[in-house]
Parts: C-alpha cells; structure tokens; sequence
C-alpha cells in the first residue's frame, strides 16, 4: 500500500474564485451593465490587459473568462517563455482555430517582462483574431507594452482590495468546507481577522498565505483557536508594497513631493515612512529634496536649498538608519518653507527663448577684450561697471537686442521674494 502524502495545493490557490458571482473586489469594474462584465457575458471578447497591483485577481479573473467563454485557455508566464514557445503557441492556436471555429484565449502572466521582439510576435494572431490575447502586468502599461501592442488591446485598471473585501474572504476561506479551512473548525475573532488583513495591505494572496500559517500554528499547539503569537509568527510584518523602478516608486515619490509642496506636514511625514521602511535607497530621497528646495521653494526661502544640501551629506555621512531623522527633519522644515515657484518659471521661460528662438550673439560691450584687435573691433567699448555707480546698478542693457524687455523672473511676495525689488 502507497504511503505517499498527498501534497495540497495552497491555500490562496484552493480558494480562487470559479465564477464572476464568487468573485471578491473590483465592483465596479465587474458591475452589471459595465464594459467587461457585458464582454464576458455577450462571450465577445476583445485582447485586454489586466493592470493592478499583486494578489488582487488578475489571474483568477482570466480564469473565469475563459471558464464563462467559448473559448480554449492556454496560459504561460513571460518569465520562462520566449519568442520561440510564443510561435508555438500560435501554430497551434491557429490549427484549432482551423479546426473547431474556436478562439484561444492566450494568458500571459506578468506581460510586461516580454521584449519588443516578442511583444511584436503577437501582433499579427491579435489582429487576425487568432488570438485573444489577456496580459496580466503590475507594471503601467503606458510604459512597459509597445505602442504597436497597446493600441490593439484594452486597458482593464484592477485596485487593490479593501479592509472589508480582504475580511470577506478571510471569513470565506475559514468557513469553507471543501477547498478552504472549514474542516479544522478553526476559531478567529474579527479583530484577529483584521489585523491580518490589515498586514495584508490590499493583497489577498498575502491574507490567505497569513491565515493558512496561522492555521498550521494551531495545528502543532494542537489547539482550534488562534492565538496572538500564532498571528504574529504568521504575520512576521506588514507588507510594504514597493518596486525601486517601477509604479510605487514613482507613486510615493510624487505623493512625497506634492505634499510637501501642499505644505501637509503630516501626510509629507506618511509618505516620507513609506519610502524608508520599503527599503528605498535616502540618497534618491534627499537628491528628490535638494531638487524641491529649487522648484518649489526657490528665493522664497533661500536657505533651503543649503538645508536640503546638509541633509543629503548627512544622510551620506551617517548612513540608516540613523539618517531617516535627518530626512524628516529635512521634510518637515521644507513643508513649512514659504514657497514659491518663480524661479522655476524664470528659468523655463529663459530656456524656452534659449533653444526656440535664434541664437543671439553676445552684445559687444558684454564681451572681455584681451587683445588690442578685440578692443579694435568694438569688444568692450560702452561697458558699465555696476560698482562705480552708488546704485550699484547701471541702466546698461544685457539682453540680446532682439530680447529687449524680456522679463522671466516675477518675485512672489512669499518670505523673503517678497522682499525683492524690481525695476
């Protein structure tokens, strides 16, 4: 008699959800009347790409398209495939094509890791309709497909999960007698429950593999109900979702930047956190913060940009994690700056005339005459120096001719811009 164990499939697998009906999160996106629900149902569906972050379902959404279309479901990931298994997969969609009348429905998990080269070898099975072609990304399309690609799918936008969507499938999951953990009569109150959906941080994946261990910690206490250490081994830490390169760095960052700019010190503080305990690298952060001091703050404050420029050399100097308080000092003193912009307006205006109008040559008074040639041919004569004058300005003009009047930088009357006189 066999004595091998049966090797059961996660639990985050045994609970996805077989029908639209099942299925937790992305109400509006799957509402009644709604584009894609009325794709599914009419069973018309066109290529489409499911963006959104980890554990939110674009996996087991596509799954129950296939399973709710006509249609063959084949699936590969772009991590282990390349144009070589792409053409086989199509020959082969375009012999049952041929056959049964039937589309393939092609689902490529993590879409965005395929090259150019091989998000071209689509292109022609998508247009001839070969092919229904559902990616799945965490990567903002915008950046990550080819515009030759792109502009033949559709777009789909999954969020991430809310506290009450990741409670409902916890309580699911433990109640379930056939795929979940209804049998071992497991006991969690909701407070337990929250706190693991909490960590989860909109990641249903997450929860499940959280309340699975858990569940293994009470098997081995042999006890049905769960304690607080069974939830924090289970739990280890919150999961800060980040990627260095990719949409929640770019998210946070902007979200750092604006609220600062907003002159919220609590939510600069929030998003500053979020960044540091992700693992991002400070320097990126205090660079982001020197930039600010110029965009945002500019004459308003002028000893920002030389705050900014200390916090960066001491975050360089002391490392972290010591440097994280240097950095919220950094940031709560320039939320509170007076801000302006006007120098970042001066210069854009400066640049625009710069490279979008003809290039000027330098007035001859404005130009040093070294040699007696120079000071023959004009270079120099009708210079003003501005320290011979009490003013210490002179009324000489240093534009180009053609840029006469030309005014680019407008003083707030924010700190000490408003201080600045102009002529």
């Amino acid at each position: 008699m066999s004595t091998a164990k049966v090797i059961q499939a996660p639990l985050a697998d045994r609970m996805r959800p077989r029908t639209l009906e099942e299925f937790v999160g992305q109400a509006k996106l799957l509402a009644q009347g709604s584009v894609l629900r009325q794709m599914i149902e009419q069973d018309e569906l066109s290529s489409l790409v499911l963006w959104g972050p980890p554990g939110v379902g674009k996996t087991t959404l596509a799954r129950v398209i296939a399973g709710q279309t006509n249609s063959r479901w084949v699936s590969f990931s772009a991590v282990t495939s390349g144009i070589k298994e792409i053409k086989a997969v199509m020959a082969e969609a375009s012999a049952f094509m041929n056959m049964e009348v039937r589309r393939t429905m092609l689902f490529v998990d993590e879409f965005h890791r395929f090259n150019k080269a091989q998000q071209d070898a689509f292109l022609p099975y998508v247009e001839n309709g070969t092919i229904v072609l559902v990616g799945a990304t965490t990567e903002n399309p915008s950046f990550e497909i080819n515009s030759a690609l792109l502009s033949r799918l559709k777009v789909f936008v999954l969020n991430e999960l809310s506290l009450d969507e990741l409670l409902t499938i916890l309580h699911l999951a433990l109640e379930d007698q056939e795929r979940g953990l209804g049998k071992l009569g497991l006991i969690a109150s909701d407070d337990q429950l929250r706190l693991l959906a909490t960590y989860a941080s909109g990641d249903a994946r997450t929860a499940l593999n959280s309340l699975e261990l858990a569940a293994l910690m009470c098997k081995k206490h042999g006890t049905s109900e769960m304690s607080q250490d069974d939830l924090k081994q289970a739990v280890q830490q919150a999961v800060l979702k980040y990627d260095k390169a990719g949409e929640y760095h770019y998210n946070l960052i902007s979200a750092l930047h604006k609220s600062v700019r907003n002159s919220d010190v609590d939510a600069s503080l929030y998003w500053l956190a979020r960044m540091l305990e992700s693992g991002e690298d400070p320097l990126y952060i205090a660079r982001r913060l020197v930039r600010f001091a110029s965009e945002d703050i500019g004459l308003a404050a002028p000893q920002a940009l030389n705050y900014a420029v200390a916090t960066m050399q001491a975050v360089d100097f002391i490392g972290l994690p010591e440097g994280k308080l240097a950095l919220a000092q950094a940031v709560v003193y320039l939320a509170l700056a007076p801000k302006s912009n006007a120098v970042y307006k001066a210069y854009q205006l400066a640049a625009e005339d710069a490279l979008n109008t003809v290039q000027h040559a330098v007035p001859l008074h404005l130009r040093n005459a070294p040699t007696v040639l120079m000071k023959e041919l004009g270079y120099a004569q009708g210079y003003q120096y501005a320290h011979d004058f009490e003013s210490g300005k002179t009324n000489m003009e240093c534009l180009p001719a053609e840029l006469k009047g030309r005014k680019y930088y407008r003083p707030t009357q924010h700190g000490f811009e408003g201080k600045i006189e102009r002529s």
